[in-house]
């Protein structure tokens, strides 16, 4: 691919396939955006803040949207947007009810690629609403697949291809496959529009002899061309009067944004306009696809700059596609292993389009969303005080890297950096961006605070960014040979305000141990970590105050790369390796109390402290992932980083001398063997024949403690899984968890798939799945111990099998687990790409079948579980 400085980013795959139930378009008192705008309504409401599509192509600034409309002849409404349940309707919270892949992206999005799957018969809207509604929580869901609509063969599948020949010409085909034994029709609906924004003036779309002219006043002049001489189809993108008929914004002049679908599926001539004019357009093809057979519709977008071709849909736009795709094939070849097998070549390149396709443009400005717009709906009173009212500042109008484009059509902070890893490896200069975007003033509240999530900024999500931040850097220098330290100063600078924000907010006895909520793992305690205690008192976290021991070390590494050439960040290096020494002490002897801490001797492994307001203090006895987070505090350094500074190693070996005791917990010098592996862009040891450099452990898991944690981790009685480590214990599946506080009982049982439980609305899903993010990074601290302890340091894996095992033997046995999600069983099936039918399951002329990267994984099955195309942190699949 040719590298230069044009905006080939400036058109992509920016718009959401849900806008409808986010919090952005809710105006309703109660807050529930589910119900301010339900899947029924979406076809006629005019969106504030956002777009949705099937197949959706913006600009940047989602002024201009581009995407795919279909209908079958049967359906009631056009088939302009996924389908998929409300969180009050599916039994385990919201879910998408379609069939749908991204087959591939590349990072400027010259080239993408998708499918989605129609049904030819009536799409059963109502029977899944009603069969989900009539399922508990104990039963699975009811997906598409599961109602029959795609047995008898009798559906459609639509590739969907985009080639950027220039930054300003997008070119698009779709492609129908007809799969039924019998002929077909289908209605193609290649749909455009301006997004509806109160702050600048209408565009205009407008058909003449050479296509469609579009003329917007920040945008500029374009051009639409469609093959073939389908008739246009014109209205406006506003909201229909008869849901809101007192709103004046929706008076428009008659047209409004369901008009198209009004005249294709109702027949009614009076919904689009006489004259070839409007906001929204659409071109419609009544295609006659022949059995087993296929038909071509193309189009291209492109500015007035472009000469218009006398033959717009010839040989040059086959041509292009051609040199689209094989542009996308030497980049990912110059990017993979040729050495791994095809299959898995394939995994890696569908995870990374997965993530490339989530690319969503988000808007959200929370002090105009409270105060609401001139002349636009009323609101409710209530919403000054209610959700996101402390963060008035937050101004998003930014494209982000969304965990998924359906169920989570919104950015969530640690979501976020786990994606920037994924990334990394094919683009790490937007992954550079993407972390220092929530960093930026916009999103970063004044105290420090970085936004969780829209549902609710003020949550507390571990801190991973500094985590993020580094390999990303180390990734970005590995391929460019410049370490980019103007990055990591940035980011240093302003994640110093964030730690700070931790340090005053959620270690509130000043004790160094941390409070932080549900940290992201929602329903992993026996209670809502993120509510007032029962009883009152306060919860000390295991995994609160080793997320805080981690980011510390996180920043204490980057203080060290940066000083290596500016000596006042040695200052910082010094700050943040004696936040970890405190914290790494304060988890053993809470309060100077001998035996009083997050370790238990006994168990072997760390659980959270409850303290309750009589002054007794109890260790919950829970064993969840949450006890493993001390795993991912750990940094391995060598003599050749301290040798530049000086004041840090006297520093350390001062504190150390002073502190035998914590000396003894956390840290050690030893020189490694020579064939010590090291992790993925960590330096490696002193080659053969050179005198191997002493190295410095700074970890929560000195041997005795790895070796007892590991004991639990690796028994396939408790943690470990055939596909990796659960979030808890399988212990708990025969006799659940209890405990009783006053009154009250609570109990907590191993639950290998989703949720039994109401807390978080009953679709937190961390009482025993796998879940890919953490695994990773299980993975990764394993790798970075063994640089330590080397190959003579042994462990049983698993345990209880008499195998014997050093540190990175075990990394390779875990990857291996998380990898067997995606290789074929023994029915020939790949466990993490779902429940049979879930997925595409036809040969689709590639190395693989379509995959789906699932939010979690059933802990004993690996079938794949909640949000079915989240490629976000699953994606970190591609870096195993």
């Amino acid at each position: 691919m040719p590298s230069d400085d044009a905006p080939w980013l400036m058109w992509g795959p920016y718009v959401s396939d849900r806008q409808w139930g986010t919090v952005r378009e809710d105006t309703r008192a109660d807050g529930d955006a589910w119900a301010s705008v339900d899947h029924d309504m979406a076809r006629s409401v005019a969106y504030r803040w956002g777009e949705e599509g099937i197949a959706g192509l913006s600009d940047e600034r989602q002024r201009l949207c581009l995407s795919l409309a279909l209908w079958n002849g049967r359906d009631p409404i056009l088939k302009e947007r996924l389908f998929g349940l409300a969180n009050a309707e599916g039994n385990h919270g919201e879910d998408v009810k379609e069939v749908y892949h991204y087959l591939d992206n590349l990072p400027d999005h010259r080239y993408m690629r998708m499918l989605y799957r129609y049904p030819q018969a009536a799409f059963p809207y109502r029977q899944l609403v009603d069969e989900n509604a009539r399922r508990t929580r104990q039963d699975p869901e009811y997906e598409l697949a599961d109602t029959g609509i795609f047995d008898s063969g009798d559906f459609f599948d639509v590739f969907v291809e985009v080639a950027k020949p220039r930054p300003t010409e997008v070119l698009v085909r779709y492609t129908v496959h007809n799969r039924s034994r019998s002929p077909a029709t289908l209605h193609l609906l290649p749909t455009l529009w301006f997004r509806a924004d109160p702050d600048q003036p209408d565009g205009l779309l407008q058909a003449d002899r050479n296509g469609v002219a579009v003329r917007h006043p920040t945008l500029g002049r374009y051009r639409w061309c469609v093959e073939g001489d389908a008739p246009w189809l014109f209205t406006d993108n506003h909201t229909n009067t008869r849901l809101y008929p007192d709103r004046s914004e929706t008076a428009g002049n008659g047209f409004f944004k369901d008009g198209i679908d009004d005249r294709v599926v109702n027949g009614r001539t009076d919904t689009v306009r006489a004259k070839p004019f409007g906001t929204k357009a659409a071109s419609w093809h009544q295609l006659e696809v022949p059995a087993g057979g296929s038909a071509t519709v193309c189009l291209k977008l492109f500015d007035e700059d472009t000469p218009l071709p006398a033959t717009a849909f010839g040989a040059a736009f086959g041509a292009a596609f051609s040199q689209a795709r094989a542009d996308a094939d030497a980049f990912y070849a110059a990017r993979q292993d040729a050495s791994l097998p095809p299959a898995q070549r394939a995994l890696q390149r569908q995870a990374w389009a997965g993530l490339l396709w989530s690319k969503q443009f988000y808007f959200y400005e929370v002090r105009r969303w409270l105060d609401g717009d001139v002349g636009g709906p009323v609101l409710p009173p209530e919403r000054k005080q209610g959700r996101n009212a402390g963060w008035p500042h937050l101004r998003a109008h930014d494209v982000i890297l969304m965990p998924d484009k359906w169920e989570y059509p919104w950015f969530a902070a640690w979501d976020l950096a786990f994606h920037c890893i994924a990334l990394a490896p094919i683009d790490p200069a937007f992954a550079k961006r993407q972390i220092t975007l929530l960093l930026h003033d916009r999103y970063m509240h004044p105290s420090g605070q970085l936004p969780a999530y829209e549902w609710n900024f003020s949550d507390v999500n571990p801190p991973v960014q500094a985590l993020a931040a580094w390999k990303v850097y180390q990734r970005d220098a590995a391929q460019t040979g410049r370490p980019d330290t103007a990055f990591l100063r940035q980011v240093l600078h302003r994640l110093m305000l964030n730690f700070t924000w931790w340090v005053n907010r959620e270690d509130r006895s000043g004790n160094n141990i941390f409070e932080g909520g549900f940290l992201g793992l929602d329903n992993v305690g026996v209670f809502d970590r993120s509510q007032p205690l029962p009883g009152g008192g306060e919860l000390e976290q295991a995994d609160g105050t080793s997320w805080m021991a981690m980011y510390a070390l996180n920043l204490m590494r980057i203080a060290m790369e940066l000083a290596q050439d500016d000596p006042v960040y040695e200052d910082l290096a010094i700050k943040f390796a004696e936040h970890f020494f405190h914290i790494a002490g304060a988890m053993t002897n809470m309060g100077n109390v001998e035996g009083l801490g997050l370790w238990d001797e006994e168990d072997g492994f760390y659980y959270d402290l409850l303290r309750l307001p009589d002054g007794d203090s109890r260790r919950l006895r829970l064993r969840t992932i949450a006890g493993l987070v001390p795993f991912f505090a750990v940094e391995v350094l060598d003599e050749k980083r301290l040798q530049k500074l000086t004041r840090l190693g006297r520093h350390l070996d001062n504190f150390l001398h002073a502190r035998p005791d914590l000396d003894a917990l956390v840290s050690h010098w030893r020189e490694p063997s020579r064939d010590t592996q090291v992790a993925v862009g960590e330096d490696p040891p002193a080659a053969p024949g050179h005198e191997p450099l002493r190295i410095h452990l700074f970890s929560l898991l000195r041997g005795h403690r790895l070796k007892r944690v590991l004991r639990r981790l690796l028994d396939e009685s408790e943690f470990l899984s055939p596909y990796g480590i659960r979030s808890v214990s399988k212990s708990y599946e025969a006799q659940a968890f209890g405990l009783t506080v006053g009154e009250d009982r609570y109990d907590l049982h191993y639950t290998p798939a989703e949720s039994d439980s109401g807390m978080f609305g009953g679709n937190s899903n961390w009482r025993g799945p796998v879940w890919m993010p953490l695994n990773f990074l299980i993975v990764e601290s394993l790798r970075r111990f063994h640089t330590y302890y080397g190959d003579d340091f042994l462990v049983e894996c698993p345990t209880g099998s008499g195998q014997m095992r050093n540190i990175a033997a075990v990394a390779d046995f875990l990857q291996q687990r998380l990898l067997a999600l995606y290789r074929p069983d023994a029915d020939g099936r790949l466990p993490g790409n779902g429940k049979p039918g879930e997925a595409a399951d036809r040969d689709l002329g590639s190395d693989a079948a379509p995959l789906l990267f699932h939010e979690y994984f059933h802990g004993d099955t690996g079938v794949g579980l909640g949000a079915s195309h989240q490629s976000g942190w699953t994606a970190l699949l591609a870096l195993l």
